[in-house]
């Protein structure tokens, strides 16, 4: 027996071990954790540790009806045990007091007789176990609902039906959901059995498939949920016979949108009903489902799809295909599958100080997203300034105080359900020191110094605590070190800082041992905060500092947001905003901003506004924009408010339907195809469309067809054959009609194609293989009177019976993909139609072989140069760095360059090849900006572009004429013309002028034309003091910097003819022989020879007049009295033979004061023989060839001499113009602008030999001996030369330093030729008769800063006959003596010094 009592006791033993281990298994993931959390005891240290304090079960919903009992089952573990209660609806139960609810041993929930009626419901609801340890703490469950079915209803009942055999057939019977689970079926008053053939469809339906004769009788459903049954009508289903009619293929139940939760089942019904009996197959996301070897998928009756357990994985549109054979209908529907909420990370337990911050963990997954909310001790923690929800989930606890010990629970809960996992916090006395490493859930600002404390002096408070900065949201602190630890350099401190009035107390910790300064962060404005500060070191804390009390800065007063904001749409391109004023403003409000923006784009305009309501227009149509306010007053911007969104009203269509298109179906229709509007122009929805057609030939007569606005085409009947029809469509909206399309036409057919036969064979096939794939292109038959419904390719190796693709009778190509490399393919071609398929047409082909790129490309040239060679030629230069150093190509690599200009923009690349690392680039155009890249290709691999060249070519002269050469007479003034023209279509650089050549015989040599010189790019230029009723004739001949272009063809005009009285413009009447000319270099009326009286008058007046005219005389004077007192000295002047007709005619409104800087060097003169003398008398005058050989005078005389020359000249009137060379006796004018350039050439003079002694025998002032007569010439001080003969001189003149002063030529000693610089005229030429030419100089003039200048006319007239010159010169003689003429000189430098310093200022 005590055997038996021992073996007895050992069992009882074991057996409350296992329990206790059976126990121990049934912990919680959480528990596990905790007890993870759990620290070990330090020895001799009184450490609490972590309690575990877990729920083993937790109620979950529950489904139940009236009357019947109901358990909620809940089981929590902690040692010591826990007291249980229960809360309802948040509400905790009183359980001694309610006879039909108990709390049973283990904690659970016992509910007897479930009370539920239409207008009491007391035990339906949200039940939540609640757990309690005296002195330790609380934590909750999840909540659990509690649902009572109702009482029986019936939505829908059962209705008398038929079906044939073989068929399927429903009967409804739809109850509250929360009766489907007690809903079954009687057949005949019996319970009906139901097998694989017949089902119950999660909602009550019954489904009866493969219907045969014993399925016929009487149904109906019973709902039994505690109660009495509720029973449904009862009906009747015949069985029909099978017949061979078909009948149409229907739907009888479809699939409807369903979701689940994961882990439960779901059925997707479907019951279709045909003849023939149809098949039924699924599908999700287009891809075929397995319901036969798939352990989940399983076909109730053959139709309905069931998914057990079910996955993320398996949502997704499902869709219910039925085919009988003859047709086929689907049905869709989607499975949403939702998820309750999972806990990712669990908060865990923490160790902590008091004013310490921590953060409690907490991340969850579900679907839809878990919302969490945080419990401590069973009630809800409120965020405040201390409690706060940080990173969504988690829960941080600012500046701890001793009752925040206790249990924390994250509670996560969705639509599905909810779920909860807890931690324990404690608050350790601040001498004991944290025994684990700081988790990551304390934050950085708090981590406290966890090595074990150590006995020894602890130091004293710091010193000196002062708040050295104080803002609004942030105090910086600073203190002294311990007077017991001066130096302080192992010294860590801690701020522990509260609101005043408040206990709880937060701390800031120094970032290093040390340091004597925190800033304290995210404080609240005009709030008095009490700061300590303690000092630790490695034996523990030290004392606190006294409370500094200081308050923060106030923040700046700002308004609130502006209340009432609306907004509402006043047209489609405008709407109105209005507010009213924000109820904390704060101060006055200044202004308002008004911010809109349009939506769907990022882009956000404001407007200020003064007043309570703003209206902005100019937006678009139809279109939403969202708008917010924001107020001012003095402080700045206020808190904006809320964007409201609005839509601008609608209009009708600003653009009409798009890709209208026309296809002829037979000859009495057309289908016609558009499309909407682009989305921008449609201004509103898309109501529908009106489409106008017509005959061709009666465009009056329309018709008009109106269609849906979601209808993008229409078929057009009733139409006469061969006939053309117009169509156009516009888009409606609800405000109207937008503008229409372009009338589109189409011809019907004269009769309809022929579908009695197949379609005769294609009419050509070709293929063309790649690697991979093969482009069948193809045309159709020829006999084009057979429809033609599509095309069937068939393809495959050695045989093209392997694949058949279909493909639409408007197709012309196909690639076929997804083929074998390096594979031999057959490829047939029929056309196909209702009848059958036509004679096919073969090709074969080889797919390519696969080849593997080089992944590496080459590296492109760099160093790109363009060289400007000439032109129409750069070269171009590289360098290549896959190359080695020396650049020596030994391989087959070859370069690309390409080269373009921007002018016209859409210019293309040209390209060329080389095999050198240069290339020389020919046949471009002249002045051109280039581009030019290089790559480089090496077998099957090339670079990219290099970097680009430029490079301009060289200028070259115009290589055509001007253009569009009009001349047309001024108004007012008949004998004015003006010319106007247009730049030459190659002017192959910048035109820096033009030369107008005018003549009244379109038969003269050009010589004999009148030159008129055009400065710069102007294109129009005046005529004046031409010939009445007379033609003439004007070529214009460009010029740039290398030369002039060809002259244009010769464009006439006729002067209208005389209104009257000749006045200047007439012709001088003929004088004869014995005229002589004026002395003047004027346009004198006078024809008479001046006396010695009438002289000194003239110098009178003249030098009244202007100082330039005394400088005329008396430079001829000293020159003159200079001649006659040296005995032959070397002559200046040169005879001239004057025998020709050459007139020049200068522009007065070109002139402008002669520049008194100007380039001079290189000024060469050289002769062109016009002469028609065969032996004309030409005398050589040697020019010095450089600047050295003039001497030059003084600026000032320089400077006198040009301004008196211009008060002189001045700017010439248009009346004062000279006159077309023919009206005898005038004296010609002549003027050449010249470039600031050097010319392309520079001719050297190259006088005739035999002219030599007649030159070395002249004077001009006292020796006659030369019976031709004797000319002289002048050199002007403007830069004039005049060489001897007939000829044209042209002057060449290239130009130095910008700034460089022409040099006036002085008087020369006696010696080599010289030059008189001190004439602005030539009175002295003598005059051969009237029919000799009449001689001019070309003038040019330089400007200062290299600006183009206007020229100055020179009138160079005849010379009069030697007598009359010698009797000028003794009157000049006797007028002036030496000592009059020396003051004369010392008076002019004097003035020409003044003229100087002033344009030197």
């Amino acid at each position: 027996m005590a055997a038996e009592r021992g073996a007895r006791r050992l069992l009882s033993t074991s057996s409350f071990w296992l329990y206790c281990l059976l126990l121990l298994g049934r912990r919680t993931p959480g528990a596990a954790a905790a007890r993870s959390g759990s620290a070990p005891q330090s020895p001799g240290a009184s450490i609490r540790t972590f309690t575990p304090f877990y729920f083993l079960v937790e109620p979950v919903d529950t489904l139940s009806v009236r009357g019947s009992s109901v358990i909620l089952n809940c089981s929590a573990y902690s040692e010591p045990s826990p007291k249980i209660e229960w809360k309802k609806d948040g509400t905790f139960l009183n359980l001694a007091s309610d006879d039909r609810r108990q709390l049973l041993p283990d904690g659970s929930l016992f509910i007897s007789n479930v009370v539920h009626s239409k207008h009491n419901k007391p035990d339906e609801g949200y039940y939540q176990c609640v757990a309690t340890v005296e002195s330790l703490g609380t934590i909750v469950s999840r909540t659990a609902k509690l649902t009572v079915a109702g009482l029986p209803r019936f939505t829908s009942q059962p209705e008398p039906s038929s079906v044939y055999a073989g068929n399927s057939a429903i009967l409804n019977c739809e109850v509250n959901a929360d009766l489907v689970p007690f809903v079954r079926w009687e057949q005949n008053r019996h319970p009906l059995l139901l097998d694989d053939r017949v089902i119950k469809l999660p909602s009550g339906m019954l489904v009866i498939s493969n219907a045969t004769e014993g399925d016929g009788g009487l149904y109906r459903c019973i709902v039994e949920s505690g109660g009495p049954p509720k029973y449904s009508d009862e009906v009747e289903l015949k069985v029909l016979p099978d017949t061979e009619v078909t009948s149409d293929l229907v739907f009888l139940k479809q699939p409807s949108p369903l979701v689940r939760v994961i882990g439960q089942d779901v059925v997707l019904p479907c019951v279709a009903s045909g003849l023939p009996t149809p098949t039924i197959k699924w599908m999700k996301n287009e891809e075929a489902l397995d319901t036969e070897s798939s352990e989940r998928l399983v076909l109730l009756a053959g139709s309905s799809l069931e998914i057990s357990d079910v996955t993320e994985d398996d949502a997704g549109t499902y869709f219910c295909i039925a085919d009988n054979g003859n047709e086929t209908i689907e049905a869709q529907a989607e499975l949403t599958v939702q998820a309750q909420p999972e806990f990712l990370k669990q908060p865990t337990n923490i160790y902590a100080h008091e004013s310490m911050d921590i953060v409690f963990e907490c991340e969850v997954t579900g679907k839809p997203t878990p919302t969490v909310k945080w419990v401590k001790n069973g009630d809800m923690v409120i965020p405040s300034d201390y409690f706060k929800i940080v990173k969504e989930h988690n829960l941080q606890v600012l500046g701890l105080v001793k009752s925040d010990e206790g249990f924390y629970q994250c509670i996560a809960e969705n639509d599905v359900g909810n779920a909860q996992a807890g931690a324990q916090l404690i608050i350790l006395e601040h001498d004991v020191a944290i025994p684990t490493l700081p988790p990551t859930s304390l934050t950085s600002a708090t981590t406290d110094h966890l090595a074990p404390a150590t006995t020894g002096p602890l130091p004293s408070a710091p010193r000196d605590v002062v708040a050295s900065l104080v803002s609004t949201r942030f105090i910086k602190l600073t203190w002294r070190t311990p007077a017991s630890d001066p130096h302080g350099d192992n010294l860590t401190y801690s701020v522990f800082y509260t609101k005043e009035g408040i206990a709880r107390e937060r701390v800031e910790n120094t970032s290093r041992p040390g340091e004597m300064q925190v800033t304290i962060q995210n404080l609240m404005p005009a709030t008095v905060y009490v700061f300590r500060v303690m000092a630790q070191n490695k034996h523990g804390s030290g004392e606190s500092s006294a409370p500094l009390r200081v308050e923060t800065q106030p923040e700046v007063q700002l308004p609130g947001p502006a209340p009432n904001i609306r907004a509402y749409a006043t047209s489609p391109t405008s709407i109105t905003v209005t507010w009213e004023t924000p109820v904390s403003g704060n101060g006055e409000i200044q202004n308002y901003k008004l911010y809109y923006m349009e939506k769907g784009t990022d882009k956000e305009q404001d407007v200020d506004v003064s007043s309570h309501s703003f209206t902005i227009n100019g937006l678009k149509k139809y279109t939403e924009y969202s708008f917010r306010v924001v107020a001012y007053n003095k402080h700045g911007p206020g808190v904006s408010t809320q964007d409201v969104a609005v839509r601008t009203l609608s209009d009708v269509p600003s653009a009409a339907p798009q890709n209208l298109s026309l296809e002829v179906r037979n000859s009495k229709s057309i289908m016609i195809h558009w499309q909407p509007p682009a989305p921008a122009t449609q201004n509103g929805q898309i109501t529908g469309y009106k489409i106008r057609y017509r005959k061709a030939s009666r465009k009056s007569d329309v018709t008009e067809t109106l269609v849906s606005g979601t209808q993008l085409s229409q078929l057009i009947e009733g139409l006469d054959r061969g006939t053309e029809y117009n169509f156009r469509v516009a888009a409606l909206t609800i405000n109207g009609t937008g503008p229409a399309t372009d009338w589109l036409s189409a011809e019907t057919f004269e009769s309809d194609l022929d579908e009695t036969r197949v379609p005769e064979v294609p009419s050509s096939l070709h293929v063309r293989p790649l690697v991979t794939s093969i482009v069948v292109s193809w045309t159709p038959p020829e006999n084009q009177n057979i429809v033609v419904r599509g095309y069937a390719i068939g393809y495959g190796i050695g045989s093209p019976h392997a694949q058949t693709i279909k493909v639409d009778y408007k197709q012309r190509y196909y690639t076929i993909e997804n083929l074998d490399p390096s594979s031999h393919y057959v490829i047939t071609l029929k056309a196909f139609n209702n009848v059958g398929e036509g004679i096919p047409l073969y090709e074969s082909a080889v797919t390519r072989p696969h080849t593997v790129p080089d992944p590496t490309p080459m590296m492109p040239p760099v160093g790109v140069q363009a060289s400007i060679l000439s032109h129409d030629t750069i070269r171009i230069t590289w360098a290549d760095n896959s190359l080695p150093k020396h650049q020596k190509i030994t391989d087959s690599r070859y370069y690309t360059v390409r080269w373009k200009t921007n002018i016209p923009a859409n210019t293309k690349y040209k390209n060329a090849n080389a095999t050198t690392l240069s290339y020389l680039v020919t046949g471009l155009k002249p002045n051109t900006l280039y581009e030019f890249s290089v790559m480089v290709t090496k077998g099957r691999r090339s670079s990219t572009w290099s970097m680009t060249a430029h490079g301009t070519t060289f200028e070259l002269v115009p290589t055509s004429p001007p253009k569009d050469v009009t001349v047309v007479s001024k108004e007012g003034k008949p004998k004015t013309i003006i010319v106007n023209w247009q730049p030459p279509s190659e002017a192959n650089g910048k035109i820096t002028g033009y030369i107008i050549y005018y003549s009244t015989d379109v038969n003269a040599e050009i010589h004999d034309w009148v030159i008129e010189p055009v400065v710069g790019n102007r294109l129009t230029h005046q005529i004046q003091e031409l010939t009445l009723d007379t033609p003439y004739y004007f070529k214009i001949q460009a010029r740039n910097s290398k030369g002039m272009g060809p002259m244009s063809e010769a464009v006439q005009f006729r002067t209208p003819k005389a209104s009257g009285s000749g006045g200047k413009g007439s012709r001088l009447p003929d004088l004869g022989s014995d005229y002589k000319p004026p002395m003047s270099g004027s346009n004198s009326p006078h024809g008479s020879p001046t006396s010695p009286l009438d002289s000194n008058m003239l110098l009178v007046i003249i030098v009244s007049v202007g100082v330039i005219t005394i400088v005329v005389v008396v430079i001829i004077a000293v020159f003159c009295t200079r001649r006659t007192t040296s005995h032959q000295k070397k002559k200046r002047a040169a005879c001239k033979s004057v025998n020709g007709s050459h007139k020049y005619k200068g522009n007065s409104k070109d002139v402008k004061p002669p520049d008194l800087w100007i380039h001079h060097e290189r000024l060469e003169l050289k002769p062109i023989d016009k002469s028609p003398d065969p032996n004309p008398i030409m005398t050589d005058t040697p020019i010095p060839r450089n600047s050295q050989d003039i001497t030059p005078v003084d600026n000032s005389m320089d400077s006198n001499i040009h301004q008196r020359r211009n008060s002189y000249r001045g700017h010439e009137s248009e009346d004062s113009m000279s006159t077309l060379a023919g009206r005898r006796g005038m004296r010609p004018k002549m003027m050449m602008p010249f470039d600031s350039q050097p010319p392309q050439q520079s001719v050297r003079n190259t006088p005739s030999t035999d002219t030599m002694p007649a030159s070395s025998s002249q004077t001009c002032c006292t020796d006659h001996q030369d019976p031709e007569g004797a000319t002289s010439s002048s050199y002007l001080a403007s830069s004039q030369e005049e060489d001897s003969g007939q000829s044209l001189p042209t002057a060449h003149v290239r130009p130095s330093h910008p700034l460089k002063s022409f040099a006036v030529p002085a008087v020369p000693p006696p010696g080599p030729p010289t030059y008189d610089p001190a004439l602005p005229s030539t009175p002295l030429l003598s005059q051969q008769a009237l029919n000799h030419h009449i001689h001019s100089v070309k003038t040019a003039s330089i400007g200062t800063l290299g600006r183009s200048r206007p020229p100055m006319p020179v009138v160079v007239p005849s010379a009069p006959e030697v007598q009359e010159t010698t009797r000028m010169l003794e009157d000049s003689e006797s007028s002036y003596e030496p000592d009059e003429l020396t003051k004369e000189m010392a008076h002019l430098e004097g003035l020409m010094k003044d003229l100087n310093a002033i344009t030197t200022a």
